[in-house]
């Protein structure tokens, strides 16, 4: 009796145990993955991450995966923490690329450069550099964002002499700032009116052209020779240039819209904010790369990573949900819900014909180009606004007022460093 009273016992307890989701039917520990991550945190976002993403590798693998969306400075402090106390409960990390090499900084992740290799996918080359970072594998490219250009393809029967359609959806070295003037001088000529449109409203993302596009293509960096004699010429040729750029553009938050109704045949702006005039005319529309200058072709990319912390209690199986997670089919799911663009080359195969691909191949082109110099939006903080309105009251003062660019710059640049000095990083 006592015999029978212990088995049934011990059934009892193994039957809370698997139904509690310790040890599957099977007999096998059921592991769950920790995923905490700065990013895909709005509401919509997070539902499609919970209910429709990771549902999938949990389907396949039986691994669940606990998503625990959480801000920067809230997952500073739980890494620190549990990397002190040794006790660590994170498995896998998803955040920018600054937050990823501040740990990468302080010790607390995996070298990921002996994992096993991910099949089926070539990450664009350009971000896969930035995720070495110190010599060591710190993150897997995971999703990315940037700003492009959008050409009517009515634009290309009046190219400069010398320069292909193909140069300018490949970005080859013939597709330069000089190449841009030369052609907004041909589509002025031809139709009456500028046909070049940047979103240099109040609103508008200007300044990231300013600072992460034009300044590294003539300086090499977005501040570091904000008043050396390289930006001297990038100032002369912006001057050169606004003859040629519709003057609509200092009131114009955004570009779609100018496009789609003719006011312009080019324009530069984030890849969101354009979005709808390729969805509304695919046929009309290219995305391409933008110019180079003469240090190469400087441009903005969001990169959102996937790290490993030291010590993390499920490395194998964090290790499988990066590999879900960089599949191209599964970036493309996550270009068609959320926006975020494909780290892997072979993403573009995998998307439909229409709107998304011609945003997907024109970003892929962009960060394929050989002279590609990558600019990361650094990380001021509070002093962000100060940073990029220094850009805009050199761009109003030298390009819209006329002022002598050397002198503009020989007054602003010590603000510019005085930024950096306070927050302590180094001038990009």
């Amino acid at each position: 009796m006592k015999r029978l009273f212990g088995l049934l016992l011990a059934g009892i307890v193994v039957f809370a145990v698997v139904a509690s989701g310790c040890i599957s039917p099977g007999g096998e520990t059921k592991v769950t993955v920790t995923f905490l991550s700065t990013q895909l945190n709005p509401p919509e976002e997070r539902a499609f991450v919970q209910e429709e993403l990771l549902k999938g590798f949990t389907d396949e693998t039986g691994i669940d995966v606990n998503f625990v969306p959480i801000a920067y400075t809230d997952l500073i402090t739980r890494l620190e923490g549990e990397q002190q106390t040794g006790k660590v409960t994170i498995d896998v990390i998803g955040d920018l690329h600054g937050g990823l090499d501040y740990m990468a900084a302080k010790g607390w992740l995996e070298d990921l450069g002996g994992m096993p290799k991910l099949e089926g996918r070539t990450f664009i080359n350009t971000l896969e550099k930035y995720s070495y970072i110190r010599g060591q594998k710190v993150y897997v490219p995971w999703m990315s964002a940037t700003y492009v250009m959008v050409v009517n393809k009515d634009a290309f029967k009046y190219l400069p002499e010398g320069l292909t359609e193909e140069d300018v959806m490949k970005g080859t070295e013939k597709w330069t700032y000089d190449a841009l003037l030369q052609w907004a001088k041909n589509l002025k000529e031809a139709t009456g009116q500028p046909q070049l449109g940047f979103p240099a409203g109040p609103k508008g993302l200007w300044h990231r052209f300013l600072h992460g596009y034009i300044y590294p293509s003539y300086t090499g960096y977005q501040a570091k020779k904000f008043n050396s004699p390289e930006a001297v010429e990038m100032w002369n040729y912006m001057k050169g240039l606004w003859p040629y750029v519709h003057p609509s553009s200092t009131v114009w938050d955004a570009m779609a819209d100018p496009l789609l109704k003719g006011e312009v045949m080019i324009a530069w702006d984030h890849t969101a904010r354009i979005k709808n005039a390729i969805e509304t005319k695919p046929d009309q529309f290219v995305v391409v790369p933008v110019p180079r200058g003469p240090k190469g072709r400087g441009f903005i990319v969001v990169i959102a990573g996937l790290a490993i912390p030291k010590n993390a209690p499920n490395k194998e199986e964090a290790w499988k949900l990066i590999d879900y997670l960089t599949r191209p089919e599964t970036q493309v799911k996550v270009l068609e819900k959320v926006g975020f663009f494909p780290t892997v080359e072979e993403a573009s195969g995998k998307l439909p014909e229409g709107p998304l691909k011609i945003l997907a191949e024109g970003v892929q082109a962009q960060a394929s180009t050989e002279d590609a110099l990558i600019a990361i939006i650094p990380n001021l903080g509070e002093k962000g606004g100060q940073f990029t309105s220094l850009y805009r009251e050199a761009f109003e003062r030298i390009v819209l007022k006329n002022e002598d660019p050397q002198a503009v710059l020989n007054e602003l640049g010590p603000q510019m460093e005085q930024i950096f000095q306070e927050v302590g990083i180094p001038m990009p």
